[in-house]
């Protein structure tokens, strides 16, 4: 397998697709491209049937997702602002078959449709008014074993009807679009831009998504007390945004920063102490309380990049597919392009393309979750 990528900073469509076809292809010689994914800063959001049109010519076809963001990635580079095309392809990686999903609402809850999933590497972008990632990645984890979901959550849009998501040649505005890889082999990372704070505490009672007691008290009393007894700078940043880490594996008996699942608190009830979180929860589950934190955010990518180093023993990586949340970049770091130019420094120039996400879906122990302020990176390596 080998891949190319090329990231160009206009605002014209034909032009942006001719440039970045041409860059892209020049990577990969005389091998013709087998896949494409395609994403665009909010700035082609009127020309995005034109740009994914001129993209699949330029490309004779060759199957493509991916979306118009909020942001773009493209090699070390992370553009948070004016027109950017990031394009990149790949050959030799196996059959590739696109799809498209909806979320269809029905009297017992709703049902997926469109596509049926089987064991392999999947990609997608999903549109977050209607499409219920988190609740298709549950039923994958129970029912379909093997499947690899990695992707994000459009984040252009502010309400539905508005996301632009590429397919092949055109551009869909609901449900999810997706790539099965069934013969490619990749690197799955997710690391983490939280980490915990405090005590784990056992969710003693519970209503769908509102925890009613920590270990037999309150949450918000539970909370409090954590307050308490930080140190100021870490008061400060629980201040400016407390989440809730659910312990991915209950077996663990010391779970640290990476092994959790992370939802923000959405409210809380001063009278009755109780606090409602993006997601429902379950009595007995080990949970804690989490804060947002530039250097131990800097800390788990680097960790994670440097074991993928280690592991890949010197040999080159194709590629990477980037899908970094809307809260990193320089909403978290105080230099720009950090995730991405942590993957050059530790993994070398290779092609990578990305977006910013509104939700970022990738494996953990296993399982397949929708995370918050997480890069989750899909790395390829080199084949022939």
């Amino acid at each position: 397998m080998k891949a190319g990528g090329s990231l160009v900073l206009t605002a014209d469509a034909g032009a942006a697709a001719r440039q970045a076809v041409a860059d892209a292809r020049a990577s990969l010689g005389p091998q013709p491209p087998s896949f494409a994914v395609l994403f665009a800063s909010a700035d082609f959001a009127s020309s995005a049937p034109a740009l994914v049109a001129a993209v699949a010519e330029e490309t004779g076809g060759v199957p493509l997702i991916g979306c118009v963001a909020q942001a773009v990635a493209g090699g070390a580079r992370e553009v948070e602002s004016g027109p950017a095309v990031s394009l990149w392809l790949a050959s030799d990686l196996g059959p590739v078959e696109t799809f498209a999903m909806e979320f269809v609402q029905t009297a017992s809850g709703g049902a997926f449709g469109g596509y049926r999933f089987t064991p392999g590497v999947h990609l997608m972008v999903c549109d977050p008014f209607t499409f219920p990632a988190g609740d298709l990645l549950a039923h994958l984890n129970q029912h379909v074993p093997g499947a690899v979901v990695m992707g994000g959550m459009a984040s252009v849009a502010l309400r539905s009807g508005q996301s632009l998501l590429f397919l092949d040649d055109r551009v869909v505005t609901h449900g999810a679009v997706g790539a099965h890889l069934p013969r490619a082999g990749i690197h799955p990372l997710v690391a983490q831009g939280c980490r915990p704070v405090g005590d784990p505490y056992i969710v003693t009672e519970a209503d769908g998504n509102l925890i009613v007691q920590l270990a037999g008290r309150p949450p918000l009393a539970r909370l409090r007390e954590l307050a308490a007894a930080l140190p100021v700078p870490e008061q400060e940043l629980l201040a400016s945004g407390v989440h809730l880490g659910i312990v991915i594996d209950e077996y663990q008996t010391e779970p640290g920063q990476g092994d959790f699942l992370v939802r923000g608190i959405a409210g809380a009830d001063p009278e009755s102490g109780t606090i409602a979180v993006g997601g429902e929860l379950e009595v007995g589950q080990t949970v804690q309380f989490h804060v947002r934190d530039a250097r131990s955010a800097d800390e788990d990518l680097r960790r994670a990049l440097e074991r993928e180093a280690a592991a890949l023993g010197g040999r080159p990586a194709a590629g990477a597919l980037l899908f970094t949340c809307t809260g990193r970049g320089t909403h978290m770091f105080a230099e720009p392009d950090h995730d991405t130019g942590l993957l050059a420094q530790t993994l070398g120039q290779i092609p990578v393309a990305g977006f910013f996400c509104g939700g970022e879906l990738g494996p953990v122990g296993g399982q397949n979750f929708l995370h918050t302020f997480t890069a989750s990176i899909a790395l390829f390596p080199e084949t022939g």
